[in-house]
């Protein structure tokens, strides 16, 4: 694959301020203090990629190496503390985060499948350390609050989605050939849309044994 791909700095940055605030308001809902959503904040936001770069392709996470993560982490759980009356019970502050993380998700597993990639793991190890990368950071703060994490759960589809995401990834550029970027933005544009379609028409999974 001779074009590598990147998401763009600006957009990287604004999923991982989504991401600190969907964190930072899970801490505000499980009663936490400042610094318990500072903590849900920056595991929500980065865990995937700390996951992704320290267990699987041992290299240094970018919240380390760039200057601009952890204020941006520290600037939404600020946010969240100030306006936490407001917000505490807003559902639409959970619809907005669910729209964002639809592009973010996909995102981040197409980064992560693309180091794959070029770390010469095999492709299985791909799609684990793509979808790692994508919801890594929510699995950890539903572990750290004692939730089930929310790819366990009957729900709308998320862990499906992403696995189509990341095979849609695979198949375009290795089995047809597509260039690396256009075949980024077709996963995503992809999860995206599937994503909005399970949300707005409810479809869900059902658990395999039923109370009853």
């Amino acid at each position: 694959m001779a074009t590598e791909f990147h998401v763009p700095v600006y957009f990287d940055y604004l999923a991982t301020f989504s991401w600190a605030l969907s964190g930072a308001i899970v801490a505000l809902r499980k009663r936490c203090d400042i610094v318990g959503l500072f903590v849900l904040a920056l595991l929500t936001s980065v865990g995937g990629s700390i996951l992704r770069d320290g267990l699987f392709l041992q290299r240094t996470p970018p919240v380390l190496t760039d200057p601009v993560y952890l204020p941006l982490i520290t600037l939404a759980t600020l946010v969240i503390a100030l306006l936490h009356q407001r917000i505490a019970n807003l559902p639409v502050v959970d619809k907005l985060v669910s729209t964002i993380d639809a592009i973010g998700t996909p995102a981040f597993a197409v980064v992560g499948m693309q180091l794959a990639l070029e770390a010469g793991i095999p492709l299985p190890g791909v799609v684990l350390v793509g979808a790692v990368s994508g919801v890594g950071g929510g699995v950890m703060r539903d572990v750290i609050v004692r939730d089930v994490p929310f790819i366990l759960q009957p729900g709308q589809f998320f862990a499906l989605v992403v696995l189509l995401a990341s095979l849609a990834f695979l198949a375009l550029t290795l089995a047809l050939g597509v260039a690396t970027v256009p075949a980024a933005w077709a996963t995503i544009a992809l999860f995206f849309v599937v994503r909005m379609l399970t949300l707005r028409y409810n479809w869900q999974t059902r658990p395999l044994l039923r109370d009853g």
